[in-house]
C-alpha cells in the first residue's frame, strides 16, 4: 500500500475487544475522516488522498471486517457489524489519534456508517460528504425488481451463513467481477495496484464471513436502530452533502435528496457524471463538488 499513498503514515488501532483497525494517516489541516465501500478498502481514496492532503488532516481507515481490519465472527443478531458498533470504532480510533471533532467523506457502506456515526455522536462530526447511497431504511423499504436486479448481492449476502461465504470463498476474484465489474466500465476503471489490493484482502480467512455480517446487519439490527430514530423524532442536525453517480442505480431508483430530507435537516448535493464508484471514476468532479463544502 506504501506505492498508493506515498508519504502517509501507516498505524494499526485497538477499537474494541479483539478489533484492530489499521489506519493511514497524513495530510495537514482539520481532521477528514475517509471511510470506504463494499468489497473495497481504503485503498479507494488513493486518486483523491493527495489532492485532499494540503487540505485536511486525512485518516483512512479500513471498515471491521475489511481490508486488513480484524474480523471477528458474527453474533447472532449480527449486532456486532451493526453499523451502530462499527461506528464506535471510528470513534474510539479518531479519539486515539487526538481528534473529539472531524469532518466526514464517505463512500457506500462507509457512507451506512458514517450516517449512523451523525445520528450517535452528533458533537464529534461537523460535517460530511455521503457518496451513492439513500438512507439504508428508505432502499429497502423502496426495493423494486429493477433494484433488486442491480444490487442482487444485497440479498445474497444476508442469506444464512454459510451458503454466501462458501461460494464467495471459492472464487473471491468472480466475485469482485460480479459485482465491481459489471458497473459503468468494468474493473478497468480500477488501478491494477487498488484491484490486485482488494483481490488480496478478500482472499483472506474470515473476509467472506464479515462482508455477510455487516449486510446480515444491515437487514436487521441497522433497521431497527433507523426506525427508533424516526419514531423518536431524531435527525441529523449537521451540514450534509449527498453526491451520486448519474449514471448509478441510485439515480436510477431513488430521489437521494428526497431520501435525505426525511432524516436531516440541512442536505445538499447532486449528481456526478459517473458510476457507483466515484473516488476512482471520477476524482476531479468529487473534489470539485466535496472540497468547497468540507472546507468550510
Amino acid at each position: 500500500m506504501t506505492d498508493l499513498f506515498p508519504g502517509f503514515e501507516s498505524h494499526r488501532i485497538h477499537t474494541a475487544p479483539g478489533v484492530h483497525l489499521p489506519v493511514r494517516v497524513g495530510g495537514e489541516g482539520p481532521p477528514l475522516l475517509l471511510l470506504h465501500g463494499h468489497p473495497q478498502t481504503h485503498a479507494i481514496w488513493h486518486r483523491v488522498a493527495p489532492l485532499l492532503a494540503p487540505h485536511f488532516r486525512l485518516v483512512l481507515p479500513d471498515l471491521r471486517g475489511y481490508g486488513d481490519a480484524d474480523k471477528p465472527a458474527g453474533e447472532a443478531d449480527h449486532g456486532n457489524y451493526s453499523k451502530r458498533v462499527m461506528a464506535q470504532d471510528l470513534v474510539t480510533l479518531m479519539r486515539s489519534l487526538g481528534h473529539e471533532q472531524f469532518r466526514i467523506l464517505a463512500h457506500d457502506r462507509g457512507a451506512r456508517v458514517a450516517h449512523r456515526l451523525a445520528a450517535d455522536h452528533p458533537a464529534c462530526v461537523q460535517r460530511m460528504t455521503l457518496l451513492d447511497i439513500a438512507p439504508t431504511l428508505a432502499m429497502y423499504r423502496q426495493t423494486t425488481e429493477t433494484f433488486a436486479r442491480a444490487y442482487w448481492h444485497w440479498f445474497f449476502l444476508i442469506q444464512p451463513a454459510p451458503m454466501p461465504e462458501r461460494l464467495i470463498d471459492a472464487s473471491p476474484r468472480g466475485y469482485l467481477q460480479a459485482t465491481m465489474g459489471v458497473r459503468s466500465e468494468g474493473l478497468a476503471l480500477f488501478d491494477p495496484r487498488a484491484l490486485a489490493e482488494y483481490e488480496r484482502c478478500l482472499s483472506q480467512p474470515g473476509a467472506a464471513h464479515a462482508l455477510c455480517e455487516d449486510y446480515r446487519a444491515a437487514a436487521g439490527i441497522d433497521l431497527q436502530h433507523d426506525q427508533a430514530d424516526r419514531d423518536a423524532g431524531r435527525r441529523l442536525a449537521l451540514p450534509l452533502q449527498v453526491l451520486w453517480g448519474q449514471m448509478g442505480v441510485v439515480q436510477r431508483c431513488f430521489q437521494p435528496l428526497h431520501e435525505w430530507r426525511q432524516v436531516a435537516d440541512d442536505v445538499q448535493g447532486g449528481a456526478l457524471p459517473c458510476g457507483h464508484y466515484i473516488p476512482e471514476e471520477a476524482p476531479d468532479a468529487l473534489l470539485a463538488a466535496a472540497l468547497p463544502f468540507l472546507l468550510v
